[in-house]
């Protein structure tokens, strides 16, 4: 074998060895982000069409998510949010349309002192979708009926799942199991 098909040769198992390490980089970056995300993944692959634009969304929504400052409550402030929560809950009770609109202005409330910007919706959806992807969705779905409700388009039984999506992103908030949120 002479010096040209030796060196022709390594820079073919030089070129294989990178395309391998891209593939399984990319597989792993692909594991993370659907571990990472959940359900938010494949809903991001449906509404982007395409998984590279979709784990490229994903990924900026995690540099900019990193770029906050994300606090856990004090437990003075989480009791006194889960009494306001209770209160708005029981509100549910007489006032479902008010109680809904109090539950979204208490969820962003919860948002915004963890450290998470609160102004439009779908950006306060994506950034609370890095850390809390599992809710998401609810979020998303109480927000749809709230912003019915206001439209009076919204049952009871639609106003009781909004309460309902809106606590599960609360506890989630709150970083509480859902037995501690007294009923």
């Amino acid at each position: 074998m002479d010096t040209t098909s030796g060196l022709i040769l390594i820079i073919a198992l030089v070129v294989v060895i990178g395309i391998v390490i891209w593939i399984m980089t990319q597989r792993r970056r692909t594991e993370n982000l659907r571990k990472q995300f959940g359900p938010e993944y494949d809903r991001a692959v449906t509404e982007q069409g395409d998984q590279r634009r979709a784990e490229a969304e994903l990924a900026a929504r995690q540099a900019r998510v990193e770029q906050f400052h994300i606090r856990q409550l004090a437990p003075a402030d989480r009791e006194r949010y889960s009494a306001t929560w209770r209160s708005t809950q029981a509100r549910f009770v007489d006032e479902p349309a008010v109680a809904i609109a109090e539950a979204d202005r208490l969820v962003a409330e919860v948002m915004h002192e963890r450290g998470y910007p609160v102004g439009d919706f779908e950006q306060r959806i994506a950034d609370i979708s890095v850390d809390h992807p599992d809710v998401v969705s609810n979020y998303r779905a109480a927000r749809t009926i709230a912003l019915a409700n206001e439209r009076g388009e919204a049952n009871t039984e639609d106003l009781r799942k909004a309460m309902v999506y809106y606590r599960a992103l609360f506890e989630d908030l709150l970083d509480m199991k859902e037995k501690e949120v007294a009923r």
